[in-house]
C-alpha cells in the first residue's frame, strides 16, 4: 500500500486554515504544506516578529503562498478572545482549525489567568479558541478541527481534578502528559457533540520529532537528546499525521493519526489508538464541564450556529 505523503493533500484553493504555533516546528511545516496546496493560511502566533520570519520562510519556498498573521497567546484568555474576534471579523467561514501550539515540560509556571502553563496553554487555550470559532466552522461542508496530542498522553496517571494546576506538587512530565491527555479527551467529546454536523474533530501526534519543543526538558534529558536524535524524524515528517487528519478525504471524525513505524516514533501517518483513559466518556464529559467553567467559554449548540 502506498504511504501517505504531503503530495496526497488535495487542492486547498478557496479554503481558510488557522494554524496555531505556526512560526516554528510542526506548525510551520503544516502551514507551509497547506499554503503549497493553495489554502489561505492564518499563522496564529504569540510573537509577531517570529511570525513574520516564518511567513518569509514559507514564501521563499511557496512564492504564491496566501498568508495572514494573527497574534495569539494561548496562555492568556484575553488574548484568545481578541484573536478569535479578529479572525471572526475577517473570515465568515473557516475550513480548518489546527490546534498545534504547545509547550513541553517547562519549570513550574502559570499562565496569565493562573493556570499551570502546560494545561493552560496546550488544553484550555485551545478549548477556548475552538469554542469561540466554532460557529465559523459548523456551516462549512468538510470543515475539520485537528488537535495535536502526543505519545506523552501515556505519561500520566490521569486528570488531577483535585489539583489541576499542580499547586501541591509539580511533576513536569506528568503535567505535560495531563495536558496531552486532555487534548484527546477534548477531541473525542467534541466529535460526539458534532455527530450529524458538517464539521469533524480529529487528533494527531507527531511521534518523535526534532523540534524546539524539547528545549524545556530537564538537564539530564537534554544531555541525552544528541544520542537520541537518530530516533527522531524531521518536523516535515512529524507534521504529516496532522496534515492527513486535516485533509485526507477518507479521514473520519474521532480518528487519531500518528506515525506507522516502530513504537509510532517515526514514519508515515496512519490511524492509531490512544490509551484506555482517553476513551472514558465520563472523564471526557467531566473535563469538558471543568474547561467551560475555567475558560468561561460555553460552546454553541449546532442549531445555534445554523440560525
Amino acid at each position: 500500500m502506498t504511504k501517505w505523503t504531503a503530495a496526497k493533500i488535495p487542492d486547498q484553493k478557496g479554503r481558510t486554515a488557522i494554524v496555531t504555533g505556526a512560526n516554528t516546528g510542526l506548525g510551520l511545516e503544516t502551514a507551509k504544506a497547506l499554503a503549497a496546496k493553495g489554502a489561505h493560511v492564518v499563522l496564529a502566533v504569540r510573537n509577531l516578529t517570529k511570525g513574520e520570519a516564518a511567513a518569509e520562510w514559507i514564501s521563499r519556498s511557496v512564492p504564491h503562498a496566501d498568508l495572514e498573521l494573527q497574534r495569539l497567546d494561548l496562555g492568556s484568555l484575553a488574548s484568545v478572545r481578541e484573536a478569535a474576534d479578529a479572525i471572526r471579523n475577517k473570515h465568515d467561514h473557516i475550513d480548518l482549525l489546527i490546534n498545534n501550539a504547545g509547550v513541553m515540560t517547562p519549570p513550574k509556571e502559570t499562565t496569565a489567568d493562573g493556570f499551570e502553563l502546560q494545561f493552560g496553554t496546550n488544553h484550555l487555550g485551545h478549548f477556548a479558541l475552538t469554542g469561540l470559532l466554532l460557529d465559523r466552522l459548523l456551516p462549512v461542508t468538510g470543515s475539520r478541527i485537528v488537535t495535536v496530542s502526543s505519545m506523552g498522553h501515556r505519561f500520566t496517571p490521569g486528570i488531577r481534578f483535585d489539583d489541576l494546576q499542580w499547586e501541591r506538587s509539580y511533576n513536569r512530565l506528568h503535567a505535560y502528559g495531563q495536558s496531552k491527555l486532555a487534548n484527546l479527551l477534548f477531541t473525542y467529546e467534541l466529535q460526539r457533540r458534532l455527530i450529524g454536523q458538517q464539521t469533524a474533530a480529529l487528533a494527531a501526534h507527531p511521534g518523535g520529532s526534532d523540534t524546539e519543543l524539547a528545549r524545556h526538558l530537564p538537564r539530564a534529558a537534554q544531555r541525552a537528546v544528541p544520542l537520541l536524535r537518530p530516533l527522531f524524524q524531521e518536523a516535515a515528517m512529524g507534521a504529516l499525521p496532522t496534515l492527513r487528519a486535516a485533509t485526507d478525504p477518507g479521514a473520519l471524525g474521532g480518528q487519531y493519526y500518528g506515525p506507522d513505524g516502530l513504537g509510532e516514533q517515526k514514519g508515515h501517518p496512519k490511524v492509531v489508538t490512544s490509551n484506555e483513559r482517553s476513551y472514558d466518556i465520563e472523564l471526557q464529559r467531566r473535563l469538558w464541564a471543568v474547561s467551560e467553567e475555567l475558560t468561561g467559554v460555553t460552546y454553541p449548540q449546532p442549531q445555534d450556529a445554523r440560525a
